[in-house]
């Protein structure tokens, strides 16, 4: 989207707004009105941590397995996108939020997004285990100071002189 279209869209959407409060409150009144966007708030927060856990599980999967995890990354930016929006009082960004909450809808901007934006994967530790060759984890990573570790023996160690079997 062009950078220009950003101010116009910043003024045409508040008025849009405005204009659908007007109507929808002329037809069902202003408490109804009030409520209906108090609901879709709380919908909204509800729907947000529902499918924002179960995108963070499938995220872990991804990333467990040695895949990057670009399709849920993405969904969980459209996911966030759309708590925002439908937390944002109006009866225009509550439908784009719904709207984004449908996972065939985040499909199908996956699709447009996945040909403009490249994923870069690196080597990257994940819960204290870094990957070994071939991708697999060669165990448990220890994080120390160069004065809580040294190559030399300690005299005072009572494993100084037991042998390793």
């Amino acid at each position: 989207m062009p950078f220009a279209i950003a101010p116009f869209l910043l003024l045409a959407i508040p008025l849009a707004e405005i204009a659908a409060f007007v109507l929808v409150g002329r037809e069902i009144g202003v408490f109804w009105t009030l409520a209906m966007v108090l609901f879709t708030a709380v919908l909204g927060s509800i729907l947000l941590r529902v499918q924002g856990f179960g995108l963070l599980s499938r995220i872990r999967a991804e990333t467990e397995s040695g895949r990057v995890p670009g399709r849920e990354l993405v969904h969980g930016v459209m996911i966030l996108i759309a708590g925002v929006l439908l937390l944002t009082p109006g009866f225009i960004t509550d439908t784009m939020g719904f709207l984004l909450f449908v996972p065939a809808i985040r499909d199908l901007g996956w699709r447009i997004l996945k040909k403009r934006i490249t994923v870069v994967s690196s080597g990257f530790a994940s819960r204290g285990f870094s990957p070994g060759p071939g991708g697999q984890r060669s165990g448990p990573v220890i994080d120390l100071d160069e004065e809580d570790f040294s190559r030399k023996g300690d005299p005072d160690s009572p494993w100084r002189n037991e042998t390793r079997h």
